[in-house]
């Protein structure tokens, strides 16, 4: 039998789908999540979107921008707000390494997806990226359909 590729283990709770069509990503990174109580109760309960937020950097800390964690049903009045900036936990030496390369033109910082380690610890993996052209995107797309045609005409010569 073939192998089969590693899986991963850790589920993510939220992935970022459009990072990967607007954004060319130049180098992955990965943080901890500063939550508050309800937001972790949420988060297990797979309710966040990523669509839209970005990461910055401010004073010397980096921060989760625009990221929409829902509202814990049971947690009553003392919940969280959905759309609070949160802040992201990097070493020291990261940070100062992605704000240089922030600092050059066209850089940004895209998070790709939320996930719980095996550890049990809400983690997000960040993508420090360059914006695609509107070329750029419709090359991809094209290159994606080819793809998927040459494996579609291949799969009849390889199912016998």
């Amino acid at each position: 039998m073939a192998n089969k590729p590693a899986k991963r283990e850790e589920n993510p709770v939220a992935v970022n789908k459009k990072a990967y069509h607007d954004y060319e990503l130049v180098e992955k990174f990965e943080a901890g999540l500063e939550l508050r109580g309800s937001e972790v109760k949420s988060l297990r309960a797979a309710s966040a979107d990523l669509t839209g937020s970005y990461a910055r950097i401010e004073d010397g800390e980096c921060w989760l921008v625009g990221a929409k964690i829902a509202a814990y049903q049971q947690a009553g009045r003392t919940g969280h707000d959905p759309a609070r900036k949160r802040k992201l936990l990097l070493h020291k030496a990261e940070l100062h390494r992605l704000w240089s390369k922030l600092e050059q033109r066209g850089f940004t910082l895209v998070p790709l997806r939320m996930y719980f380690s095996k550890k049990g610890i809400a983690k997000i993996e960040l993508a420090l990226a360059h914006g695609k052209r509107q070329y750029d995107k419709r090359r991809t797309i094209t290159e994606r359909d080819q793809k998927r045609d040459i494996d579609r005409s291949m799969k009849k010569y390889r199912g016998r």
